[in-house]
């Protein structure tokens, strides 16, 4: 097996930069410019307010049900990643073998394949805890909604109910993007496994992806219109 080289070293550290920069970047940018976390958290507060306005709310219910299971989904899945990666410490000679036969994949020295291991289970431990913490909070949004004033009890403290209420979405889906942003670096840190360059790259190709879907998709042009066309 080689010795670690400087490269081992400066590749999780880019690897950290790129992910910590970004989530920095992303929060401070998204209260200067549009941004899919912005334009989403006002059609929340827009949706508490409606809510307030409707006798009926199994509307709603229905729709926090399947933002809750959605987020299930990525929580229990996160559980199954997190034994598989256990494994991968029991079968390091194994799994390094395999390895062996792809192109450009570098031997990893025990120490060093511990520390890959060790760093997809520190971005999955962290995802779950983040998807479960989210969907604890659509729970309590479930609160918030059974307990909202009927439409005909509306009063001056009604946008004050609707801003907490969607103050609590607010926090439930920022929660989740990132847990999900997480298993985006998730899949960069899988190339370390490859050699020191690949997850260099494939950590710079992420921030790249994420930059462009949140601050410049067609998926948030398609947002905004509707938002301008309000306000104009």
């Amino acid at each position: 097996m080689r010795e670690l080289s400087a490269l081992d070293i400066l590749a999780p550290i880019c690897f950290f930069i790129c992910w910590l920069g970004y989530t920095i970047y992303a929060t401070n940018a998204s209260k200067h410019r549009h941004s899919l976390v912005g334009v989403t958290s006002e059609f929340r507060v827009n949706w508490m307010r409606q809510m307030l306005k409707r006798e009926n709310r199994m509307m709603d219910s229905t729709l926090i049900g399947n933002l809750s299971r959605s987020i299930a989904f990525f929580a229990s899945t996160t559980i199954f990643i997190v034994l598989a990666i256990f494994t991968l410490l029991k079968y390091r000679e194994e799994a390094s073998g395999v390895l062996t036969n792809i192109p450009y994949a570098m031997p990893s020295s025990p120490i060093l394949w511990d520390a890959k291991v060790l760093l997809l289970l520190i971005i999955f431990v962290y995802a779950f805890f983040k998807h479960t913490w989210s969907m604890r909070q659509y729970n309590y949004v479930c609160l918030i909604v059974g307990a909202a004033p009927l439409s005909s009890e509306r009063n001056e403290h009604s946008e004050d109910y609707a801003q907490n209420g969607a103050k609590l979405i607010i926090n439930a889906g920022r929660d989740f993007n990132l847990g999900l942003r997480a298993y985006y670096f998730g899949v960069a840190a899988i190339f370390w496994f490859f050699n020191a360059w690949a997850l260099i790259i494939a950590s710079i190709t992420v921030v790249c992806v994420l930059y462009h879907r949140e601050f410049a998709s067609s998926v948030l042009k398609s947002m905004t219109d509707p938002i301008a066309f309000r306000h104009h």
